[in-house]
């Protein structure tokens, strides 16, 4: 369906400030658990905030995991944001070991090198990477995040901070981030913006 990004409502996460952000930039943001709706999007949002293991059981409930795998393989881009980014990774640690859905390459576990965990509030984002996130977006900006986890290494790495050496990532339409765009201000509005060109969905 041209126009329409879907954000995937597997029961988990802040729905409603991606929805607004993704308005805001002038998409058509529908909130879905339909499957079917997935695979007529132009693109897919996968937010989520929690732990992943809950997380990854209700995608696998639903049957949302397999839609979402099943369309990045077929081209659909995939943005994941926080937790979402997370599960596109092929594994993490947090409450056990977890498989992810394998689309993005590295393991997700607790981070390591911070003096304070949760890690909440404002860092400065390196670009690795070229991508298509970054157009407008300044070298060193800096962005929200809220996490305890995150990948610790990947060869898809599109950008890092002091705290996180994969704080987003991707590959060929699959990518995230750790942080929060819906929470960075114009600049984080401008990461959505750019996905939503990426699927001409503007």
């Amino acid at each position: 369906m041209v126009g329409l990004i879907a954000i995937v409502n597997y029961g988990v996460g802040n729905l409603r400030s991606v929805e607004r952000a993704l308005a805001e930039v002038g998409a058509n943001p529908v909130l879905s658990s339909d499957p079917d709706l997935l695979a007529r999007a132009s693109g897919l949002v996968l937010p989520g905030v929690g732990a992943f293991a809950h997380a990854l059981k209700s995608l696998e409930a639903s049957n949302l995991g397999r839609a979402v795998v099943d369309l990045a393989h077929r081209g659909t881009p995939v943005l994941g944001v926080c937790l979402g980014y997370q599960l596109l990774f092929e594994e993490s640690s947090e409450h056990g070991r977890n498989r992810g859905l394998g689309l993005l390459r590295g393991h997700v576990s607790e981070i390591q090198n911070s003096p304070r965990l949760p890690v909440i509030g404002w860092c400065r984002l390196h670009q690795e990477a070229d991508s298509p996130l970054w157009a407008g977006v300044a070298q060193d900006s800096y962005f929200y995040f809220v996490h305890s986890f995150t990948p610790q290494a990947s060869p898809d790495v599109l950008a890092s901070t002091g705290h996180a050496r994969v704080a987003a990532a991707g590959r060929g339409a699959v990518m995230g981030t750790q942080f929060h765009p819906e929470l960075s201000g114009r600049d984080g509005l401008l990461i959505y913006r750019n996905f939503v060109d990426l699927c001409g969905a503007g």
